[in-house]
């Protein structure tokens, strides 16, 4: 479960977030929604760990993770798949992939499986240079590398962005896929109705705080929520 109280933060006075209060429960996928500017990017990097938040609290599973660093945020199980995926070109597909899994584990090969599982156009072009993939087999690369580090809790940053319509399908359905497995998945996204979709809860930010929450039935039928965010 991630927990998220009271959190403030800038990065950029446009970016700022104040009382930022909401949770993702365990095996649930929740939605952050906002235009830009709504400190949607600011709240992210102060979970991941990227940016140290001015005050409130973070936890992860229970334990506080508002002071760690990156890469043991990473260790404490979780994983953000970045916006702009963040993909490294030179490197092959699986080169990719293995950048993220940890050594002496013995279970890299069942990794591996699982995420060709998940997109086996992957396993088709794991000898390919990553940066000759189209834009949704590197969104679909960025996920694999996240789950190669076996998160209890996996952020998306508008895993949309810059993608086809009927690409954004094939992303969402192995979104989709991995929540029915049970993956914990946090999801920060623009594009409101592709979120409403497929997640069981939503949050909606606006100049940096939460303006409404619920199901996505309770979003859906009240208007005056949906305005807060689209205007």
């Amino acid at each position: 479960m991630l927990s998220v109280s009271g959190l403030c933060a800038s990065y950029g006075a446009i970016h700022a977030v104040r009382d930022l209060t909401f949770e993702v429960g365990k095996g649930r996928m929740v939605a952050i929604l906002g235009a830009n500017g709504a400190g949607k990017s600011t709240t992210l990097r102060s979970i991941a760990g990227l940016h140290r938040p001015v005050r409130g609290s973070i936890k992860l599973g229970g334990e506080e993770i508002s002071a760690l660093p990156l890469h043991h945020v990473v260790r404490r199980g979780l994983a953000m798949v970045p916006e702009g995926r963040m993909i490294v070109a030179p490197l092959t597909v699986e080169e990719n992939l293995k950048l993220s899994s940890y050594a002496g584990r013995g279970v890299e090969q069942d990794l591996l499986a699982r995420v060709y599982d998940l997109c086996p156009r992957l396993k088709e072009r794991r000898t390919q240079l990553a940066g000759l993939m189209s834009g949704g087999e590197q969104q679909m690369l960025a996920i694999g590398r996240a789950l190669l580090t076996e998160p209890s809790m996996l952020v998306l940053d508008e895993p949309s962005m810059g993608l086809a319509p009927s690409i954004i399908d094939l992303v969402f359905q192995a979104i989709v896929t991995l929540h029915k497995q049970g993956q914990s998945i946090l999801l920060v996204e623009q594009n409101a109705e592709i979120a409403l979709s497929v997640c069981d809860y939503a949050y909606l930010m606006k100049r940096g705080s939460i303006v409404g929450q619920g199901t996505v039935a309770e979003l859906r039928a009240d208007a005056g929520v949906l305005d807060a965010y689209f205007a």
